[in-house]
């Protein structure tokens, strides 16, 4: 397999940020009890990644490294984005 044919698929998880899709585990709320400890353990360890842009959080993203990323969009939009396999968007969906 040569070199070129491998190319990430990336997602956009909005304001112009984006995610390799074959790193992600899951997409969640962010509302319940065990989502915000998983969300404060991650900022203890350094693992937090914050692409909201200063909006309120919608979702969280899990991958595969236990890296947790913020996104301001709701988690049903992001869903569809990977299904869709889309790259692109309209960063002010939210």
């Amino acid at each position: 397999m040569k070199k070129s044919d491998i190319s990430p698929v990336l997602v956009n998880i909005g304001f112009g940020n984006v995610v390799a899709s074959a790193k992600v585990v899951s997409i969640v709320t962010p509302g319940s009890a065990p989502m915000k400890r998983i969300r404060e353990e991650a900022k203890k360890a350094g693992k937090l990644v914050d692409a909201t842009q200063g909006r309120r959080t919608r979702s969280i993203i899990i991958t595969e490294s236990n890296h947790i990323i913020l996104s301001a969009l709701q988690a049903e939009t992001i869903t569809q984005r990977f299904l869709e396999g889309k790259g692109g968007g309209d960063d002010e969906e939210q």
